[in-house]
């Protein structure tokens, strides 16, 4: 397996890489599950990402405003 970066320039995002580094102390067969589970922390994290730059859209002046 190829190495993992040490940081992305997000926490959360980190700590999700960081659980992947499991997958080599695991079976193949319970890799899908470490996935899904990354994949779906990751989802979550931009989700997150997305709603607080849609928040901060929504409180600033318009580009014609200022």
């Amino acid at each position: 397996m190829t190495e993992l970066p040490e940081e992305t320039g997000d926490e959360r995002v980190d700590a999700i890489v960081a659980g992947m580094g499991r997958l080599g102390e695991l079976p193949v067969g319970a890799h899908v599950a470490v996935f899904d589970e990354a994949f779906s922390e990751l989802e979550a994290t931009l989700a997150a990402v997305e709603a607080a730059g849609d928040e901060e859209a929504a409180g600033a002046p318009a580009p014609g405003d200022r």
